[in-house]
């Protein structure tokens, strides 16, 4: 009977321990920390609150004036007085520090100054903030000029989600997803799409059938990138990563490949008969294949979708992650999801209304959308197979699609201009075919620049890759930042299944301009392609969500108001460099 007694206290005290965790609310960094600044005859006071159960570290805790110098105050200025917790020294109540007038006067003769206050702390519940700072300007006079918190984008992002007014936040994020729609992310889905509603020979497709269609299939993409997203951003995961299992990107691949060979007309899909007899109108069964079909596909196209990460997202899954507000963040999701489809709506509309009506044009339409089916099932492919093997089968591809469509049969002279002109497209080709077929036996592993291995090693100078050091693990990191404590440093998390990632490499860190830039720092880089537990440890560790995501630090801390989220170009990046003073 005792012991009885005692397991009913030990699940009752662990019952209203796991309740009480639920039941205290994961605050968001604006609710968690409010650093305030006042100017008086004192001087300038600095007032620092602290949300339920949150505490800063201390020493991340710093006071400097940077302008018109650059000068540490800690040393300077009374500080609050530290408590030990966890093993670390704490500061576990709001406070004020007063910076004295006669202290700025030293260091001010005229004119205005800024003070800048970092600070990094946690929640008693587990959660860990990123280093944050904030700056404010005055006039030595007495005059209060600005106050500007510094925030990433990213972070801006998830700030407006906490704070913004419900209609504008989503309106925004669908302006995002229509920004997000020209990335090479979306641009796979627009065949998927194209070929799905050309197979629907047996309906008398309309623009408004077309729309419809492209609406479902947009729809079915929201809502599982959106779960996915929503998932991420409650347990801290790699979105992209879990979009990327090497089984299901196989699997989904061998779809598009029995989906391809149905366009060739090998055989035909359709549902089974016994499904089919239930129906009762034939414009109705046509129409329910079609929705049933382009929902699914729709839905499987979030692995499409899976590998952009851009600030977007990573400010809507900070957002979730932080507040565990899963509705509004997922409802952000969704809307910028949807805005990311207005281009296959727009598709879909204008092949439902010019589309070929069933007859031989529609097996030659029908054809090339299969073609294209086999590319994003190689497209898809290459983000878990070795490059080389991607190279040839992007050769096999071309070169046998351009002899299936006769590159290597006679022109009759009777033909039309038009057809002169498509068999001049098939040659061309055939040749690019070739190129690829020499470029693979080479060992060329980009289908963009497939005689690589051919350029001289003179040319080949001016488009070699930046090049980055290898980081292992967090011990790695941290011995790289403190030798390189006279340089800032510039870390890139990297996945070869990384879509942006394989851009940067190729257009931004490639660019002459840009590598002249980078070599002032010093360039580390994080692989997190497999996704073991010490990539998921680092990215967990600096809050980021996916590759690409590059942080720079500056005396071995992060300068957190300069991290990128996403692909920029050359000029962008350029520009973003100049903030760093470079």
């Amino acid at each position: 009977m005792k012991h009885n007694v005692k397991l009913i206290f030990f699940f009752m005290m662990l019952y209203s321990s796991l309740f009480a965790t639920q039941t205290q609310k994961i605050l968001t960094p604006e609710e968690a920390f409010s650093v305030t600044s006042e100017q008086n005859q004192q001087g300038v006071v600095v007032t620092v609150k602290l949300g339920e159960a949150i505490y800063l570290y201390d020493d991340k805790f710093k006071i400097e004036l940077i302008e018109p110098k650059v000068l540490n105050l800690d040393r300077l200025i009374q500080r609050p007085k530290a408590e030990l917790f966890h093993d670390y020294m704490t500061l576990r109540q709001s406070f004020d520090i007063i910076v004295p007038q006669s202290l700025l006067k030293e260091y001010v003769k005229s004119g205005s100054f800024t003070l800048k206050i970092s600070y990094q702390g946690c929640s008693e519940l587990g959660l860990c903030y990123q280093p944050m700072d904030a700056k404010f300007t005055f006039d030595i006079e007495g005059t209060k000029l600005k106050n500007n918190t510094t925030l990433s984008e990213q972070d801006t992002i998830a700030s407006s989600l906490a704070s913004g007014n419900l209609v504008l936040v989503l309106l925004s994020f669908f302006g995002f997803g229509l920004l997000l729609s020209l990335t090479p992310c979306v641009f796979p889905m627009i065949p998927i799409l194209s070929s799905i509603i050309a197979s629907q020979s047996t309906v008398n497709m309309t623009a408004k059938k077309g729309f419809l269609l492209s609406l479902v299939y947009v729809i079915a993409m929201s809502f599982a990138y959106t779960i996915a997203g929503v998932l991420a951003g409650m347990f801290g995961a790699n979105l992209q990563a879990s979009l990327q299992n090497p089984w299901v990107l196989a699997s989904f691949s061998a779809v598009f490949v029995i989906l391809a060979f149905s366009m060739f007309g090998f055989y035909e899909i359709k549902m089974p008969n016994f499904i089919q007899t239930k129906l009762s109108k034939k414009s109705d069964e046509a129409q329910t294949q079609g929705v049933f079909g382009v929902a699914v596909m729709g839905f499987l196209s979030a692995l499409i979708v899976g590998p952009c990460v851009a600030a977007p997202l990573a400010g809507a899954l900070i957002y979730i992650g932080q507040s565990g507000n899963a509705l509004l963040g997922g409802s952000a999701l969704f809307v910028m999801s949807l805005g990311m489809g207005v281009p296959l709506l727009i598709v879909g509309t204008t092949a439902g209304k010019y589309m070929p009506r069933p007859g031989g044009w529609m097996e030659n339409v029908k054809a090339i959308f299969g073609v294209m089916m086999l590319g994003v099932a190689i497209w898809m492919l290459s983000r878990i197979i070795p490059l080389h093997v991607s190279m040839f089968l992007w050769m096999l591809l071309v070169l046998m699609s351009s002899i299936y469509l006769g590159a290597l049969e006679p022109l009759r002279v009777d033909v039309s201009g038009w057809h002169k002109l498509l068999k001049s497209l098939v040659v061309i080709l055939f040749l690019y075919g070739v190129v690829l077929f020499l470029g693979s036996i080479s060992g060329a592993t980009n289908p963009l620049n497939p005689l690589e291995k051919f350029i001289s090693k003179e040319v080949g100078k001016e488009i070699l890759k930046t090049d980055f050091a290898r980081i292992q693990n967090g011990t790695e990191l941290s011995k790289a930042l403190k030798a390189s404590s006279s340089k800032p440093v510039m870390l890139d998390f990297y996945a070869d299944w990384c879509v942006n990632c394989i851009e940067l490499e190729n257009f931004t860190f490639s660019d002459a301009r840009v590598k002249e830039k980078l070599k002032n720092f010093t360039l580390l880089q994080i692989d997190v392609t497999k996704n073991s537990d010490e990539d998921k440890r680092m990215q967990k560790e600096f809050g980021v969500f996916g590759p690409p995501a590059i942080l720079f630090f500056k005396n071995g801390e992060e300068l957190q108001s300069l991290r990128v989220i996403g692909f920029k170009n050359a000029d962008e990046f350029l520009a973003h460099l100049e903030k760093i003073g470079l």
